[in-house]
């Protein structure tokens, strides 16, 4: 009987480290899944999921810069990344008008009366427009810069939206007469939509039609505001200097 109690104390020395080991092994393998990484928090959890790098989001689209160069054969080209090893200019343009605080004096700035004479008096007879409320949407716009482009995205002349100049038919939004075009087409579009009333007409332009229906009206934003006062006051300017 002594025998057998001290056979089975040896035999429990050596196999209960081994049993252990075994349970420890067995219990680390059904745990490993746990530290898996989610892409989104799992809202039952109390604590937060770590986050892989990936998930990080990436800056707004209007934190990023426009630079524009020029490559040895003449062609102009836009990228959100610096030129390296040729000179660039940085672009950073917003609706020159859209400035609630803006030191400019609408009633005596300059007016651009000259550039694309032909191009706006054609396309007002096609769309049955003024000349001088073309004039000055651009001058509002843009100041009359081609080659403009906004941190929303906007381009050229009239400040295209890319997918409005899609709708519009335009292949190349910087091109001053696909631009003036399309941008003239949309306006037109609008004056009918809302039986020619202008106000709305150029609040839609500005701040989206989907705002224009929201509020029932122009939308309460002072940049949309000062926008419309200051193309209606260079539209009359354009007209007294035709």
């Amino acid at each position: 009987m002594l025998r057998l109690a001290a056979t089975f104390c040896w035999l429990s020395v050596i196999l209960c480290p081994l049993l252990l080991s075994a349970t420890q092994q067995a219990t680390d393998s059904v745990q490993e899944p746990k530290r898996q990484l989610k892409l989104s928090p799992d809202p039952l959890q109390s604590r937060p999921q770590p986050q892989p790098a990936a998930a990080v989001k990436p800056a707004l689209a209007s934190s990023i810069a426009v630079f524009k160069s020029e490559q040895p054969d003449g062609t102009v080209l836009f990228s959100d990344r610096k030129p390296v090893n040729r000179p660039y200019q940085q672009l950073y343009f917003d609706c020159f008008a859209c400035d609630p605080n803006s030191s400019i004096n609408w009633h005596k700035t300059p007016l651009f009366v000259r550039p694309y004479n032909r191009i706006i008096n054609r396309v007002a007879i096609e769309q049955q427009l003024e000349p001088a409320l073309i004039r000055a949407v651009i001058h509002a716009e843009s100041a009359f810069q081609a080659s403009a482009l906004s941190k929303r995205g906007a381009i050229g002349l009239m400040q295209l939206m890319p997918q409005t100049a899609a709708m519009l038919g335009i292949n190349d939004p910087l091109s001053p007469e696909q631009n003036i075009q399309g941008g003239s087409k949309y306006l037109a579009s609008l004056l009918k939509q809302y039986n020619g009333d202008l106000t709305l007409s150029l609040a839609a332009y500005n701040a989206g039609p989907g705002n224009v229906r929201r509020h029932q009206g122009v939308p309460p934003f002072a940049e949309t505001q000062a926008y419309i006062k200051r193309v209606m006051i260079l539209r009359k300017r354009y007209q007294q200097a035709a």
